[in-house]
């Protein structure tokens, strides 16, 4: 089978996959949200270059780096798709626990996964029209399914921010509950998202195991770049080496759910963009947990070695 068809492919996963996964992928965002607390708002407004930080790069560097990347490997049009549309997205939701392995701030951590998550319902809609329609090939998918940013962002804000707001609500009026219910939750989301895209996977089995070939390297070095761009840009700020290490696997480990749910909730499942963004959402765990490893390789500076 000729690779360039990658772009013609569309994976099968029918309307009521689609709404099934949507409700995954909100579930799991209440979970989340189950941890998250004002007080984890309010650390940013108190120390905000962090989380700023880690912003500009989620958000403004990635997607640009990105951009550049993409001109240097030329990856099929829809393969190129995906990897814009992976780097609009915000941190993923094994961010925290990568970050407490890698010996990191959790504090940064946490509050990062916080605000990204909110601006993600702007910034995620917005990288991808814009940074999709500067390159003619991606241009030219965008312009064949008509993507409205509002609908993105409507879309985005159903799975994420109504979640994350109901979950920080029952974490603050209802404590007790949220404290009962909260590892079980997250337990049986994650068990629930991962049925459903093994199930999208099966489906789809033998046009995965065609092309996921063609999206390895890309991938490896795409993930690579993310995690290097989040530690630099903490670096040449200034930052704590705890703070840095943060910053590398918020930027590092993206939320490739929400990209899968776009995906089909957009591209009717477009092969390359399906195939890309369901191998990162694989070799991110992996490369995280080796960037965590080699961090804690490293001693981490005296004044730094209290948690915190």
């Amino acid at each position: 089978m000729d690779a360039v068809m990658i772009d013609q492919v569309n994976l099968n996963f029918n309307r009521t996959g689609i709404a099934i996964i949507n409700g995954a992928i909100g579930l799991m965002m209440l979970g989340v949200a189950l941890e998250l607390k004002i007080e984890d708002f309010k650390r940013i407004i108190a120390s905000p270059k962090a989380p700023l930080i880690g912003l500009l790069a989620q958000f403004i560097l990635l997607p640009a780096f990105t951009f550049l990347l993409i001109l240097i490997l030329k990856p099929y049009p829809s393969i190129a798709l995906g990897m814009m549309l992976v780097a609009a997205c915000p941190g993923g939701n094994l961010s925290n626990i990568m970050t407490y392995l890698a010996k990191g701030n959790c504090a940064v951590s946490i509050s990062m996964t916080a605000v990204s998550t909110l601006a993600a319902i702007f910034m995620t809609p917005f990288n991808i029209s814009f940074w999709g329609s500067l390159h003619p090939d991606t241009a030219q998918i965008l312009k064949q399914v008509s993507l409205n940013p509002m609908d993105v962002f409507i879309t985005v804000f159903i799975i994420l921010g109504i979640p994350l707001t109901v979950g920080m609500a029952i974490g603050h009026f209802l404590p007790a509950l949220a404290d009962k219910i909260r590892k079980p939750f997250k337990i049986f989301s994650l068990i629930f998202f991962i049925v459903i895209v093994a199930g999208a996977l099966a489906a789809n089995w033998q046009n995965f195991l065609t092309y996921v070939g063609l999206v390895v390297f890309g991938v490896l070095i795409h993930n690579a770049l993310a995690l290097n761009i989040g530690y630099w840009s903490g670096k040449m700020a200034k930052l704590p080496e705890r703070d840095c290490r943060a910053v590398s696997i918020e930027v590092g480990i993206q939320n490739s759910a929400l990209g899968l749910v776009l995906v089909f909730n957009f591209f009717d499942g477009l092969g390359g963009m399906a195939v890309l963004v369901a191998w990162w959402g694989i070799w991110h765990i992996i490369g995280g947990l080796i960037t965590a490893f080699i961090f804690t390789r490293r001693q981490l500076p005296a004044g730094e070695l209290i948690s915190g």
